[in-house]
């Protein structure tokens, strides 16, 4: 398994009239966690986009634990359970600065080339960083 955890402020425009964070802004995160692990291996999207693939959100599940707040600091963790051939699944937890999860959920990347929009294999040079890192933890 590779596994990458950052730290999110919880801000003020993310959260509800309650000061509580509202259940959209989870996806968020999980992108800004993904979009950090990501410059962490050295490979950030820029790259991977200038080696003529992108990488859209082919489906995001997420449940809900626990209410983050207004004030709360975030820790939110990928874990990507093996190397990817065509899609990428990315486990995602989120967590408060008590340690308590306060949501968890999968999203899965898929790959396209870049000019003609069609599927393509996960980049050659992606699953070999991943291959290289996968045991990290």
């Amino acid at each position: 398994m590779y596994y990458f955890e950052t730290n999110i402020p919880v801000r003020y425009y993310e959260t509800d009239q309650m000061a509580i964070v509202h259940h959209s802004n989870y996806i968020r995160y999980f992108e800004c966690a993904r979009t950090e692990m990501l410059i962490a291996l050295d490979y950030p999207i820029e790259a991977i986009e200038a080696d003529g693939v992108v990488m859209p959100v082919v489906s995001v599940t997420c449940k809900y634990k626990h209410s983050a707040k207004m004030g709360d600091v975030l820790r939110v963790a990928c874990m990507i359970d093996k190397v990817p051939l065509a899609k990428l699944p990315i486990r995602e937890e989120v967590y408060n600065q008590d340690g308590v999860l306060c949501a968890e959920g999968v999203v899965t990347i898929g790959f396209l080339d870049k000019v003609t929009g069609r599927p393509v294999a996960c980049p050659k040079k992606f699953t070999e960083i991943l291959s290289a890192r996968i045991n990290d933890r």
